[in-house]
């Protein structure tokens, strides 16, 4: 196992972390083994934004004694409350979470702590001023939070929690599909397939390593859809290890989360320590073109700004990460500020779109398929 250093500490993190959103459905045991193997096997990087509470007290109990050699990833903004994910910004609620987190995990101190899923400047500017950040600052001035942190898929909001210097580690959405621009650096096309553009993107990267900031990756392989040439934007598939390579190879990275459900899976993402070169290789993608995306939103906010103020990017990729499977999207989806149903049909959008989306139409098909 390879291990990164990070910059505002001394701990060195394995370039393969755990990420545990998917592993509560199989069952408390499976959940102990699959982490004493994790640990067997090198990787000490734990991700703890799950779709429900089951990891925990199971993570709780296969670490007992172990607790130093491991680091947790914990979210500030993620409530168990009924056993289920959830997402809030309210104060009171982030104290009672973190307490319960604390307890269930059989600890007394955070690594690292993250300001949780703040993808909308709204939701930083109240993260900043109401409370939340003080409290980690204050549990870090007590030892209890030794690092901040923040998730989040927009580079705008990064770069504004980036101004203000409060961030040790940031994880981000990092893949082949998001970073597609078909154009090579330094000449990169504006259009991709997440929020940003390529350019966007990789100056944030650089401007994180520039500074400082590990990054930890999500969504390496976009939600399984990059391993499968019918869901791959590009019509081929790529390995896990290619992806896990490439998010290695971008500034300032320091670990990929690969989401885990059981030993199985483990098993397949540990034959990444010992593969060769040419299996981690991604080389491939240079002959790779997108499939058509003439009707197909590929988030890249040209149709911004919207006159009744809907991420219409933002929107159409917590619609596609939930058709893929990601729980947690669909929770995501349902604390923005605006939603689909607020759409007017005034057709801004539609006329705006380099890539044809009637997003008018678009928004219905997604508001239903929420129950909005």
């Amino acid at each position: 196992m390879e291990y990164r250093k990070l910059p505002h500490g001394e701990e060195k993190i394995s370039v393969l972390g755990f990420g545990t959103s998917s592993i509560g459905m199989a069952g408390e045991k499976e959940i102990e083994a699959t982490m004493d193997m994790a640990l067997e096997n090198g990787i000490i990087y734990f991700d703890m934004a799950s779709a429900d509470a089951a990891p925990f007290p199971a993570f709780g109990r296969a670490l007992a004694g172990k607790r130093k050699d491991v680091f947790f990833q914990i979210h500030f903004g993620t409530n168990y409350q009924g056993g289920k994910y959830g997402w809030t910004t309210d104060l009171d609620t982030i104290k009672q979470s973190i307490d319960w987190q604390l307890k269930a995990l059989k600890t007394d101190y955070i690594d690292f702590g993250f300001l949780h899923c703040i993808d909308e400047a709204a939701d930083l500017q109240h993260v900043l001023d109401d409370g939340i950040l003080g409290y980690i600052q204050d549990l870090k001035k007590q030892g209890v939070v030794r690092h901040i942190g923040l998730s989040s898929h927009t580079p705008s909001v990064v770069h504004k929690a980036l101004d203000a210097k409060i961030l040790d580690m940031l994880m981000f959405s990092i893949n082949p599909a998001y970073d597609y621009t078909g154009g090579t650096e330094p000449d990169y096309a504006s259009e991709s397939y997440a929020v940003g553009s390529a350019a966007e993107r990789m100056e944030l990267y650089r401007r994180c390593e520039a500074e400082g900031v590990g990054i930890s990756v999500m969504k390496a392989f976009s939600g399984g859809q990059l391993l499968n040439a019918k869901t791959s934007p590009f019509g081929k598939a790529l390995t896990e290890y290619q992806c896990i390579q490439y998010a290695l190879d971008k500034p300032g990275v320091l670990t990929v989360l690969p989401g885990v459900r059981n030993r199985e899976d483990l098993k397949r993402i540990l034959g990444f320590v010992n593969s060769s070169s040419e299996e981690r290789d991604y080389a491939v993608l240079g002959t790779f073109v997108p499939k058509e995306v003439t009707g197909v939103c590929v988030y890249c906010n040209h149709c911004q700004p919207c006159p009744v103020g809907l991420d219409v990017g933002l929107i159409n990729k917590y619609y596609d990460l939930a058709l893929a499977g990601d729980e947690l999207a669909k929770v995501h989806y349902a604390t923005l500020e605006k939603k689909a149903r607020d759409c007017v049909g005034c057709g801004h959008c539609d006329s705006r779109c380099p890539f044809h989306v009637i997003q008018t139409e678009q928004m219905q098909i997604i508001r239903d398929y929420f129950g909005e």
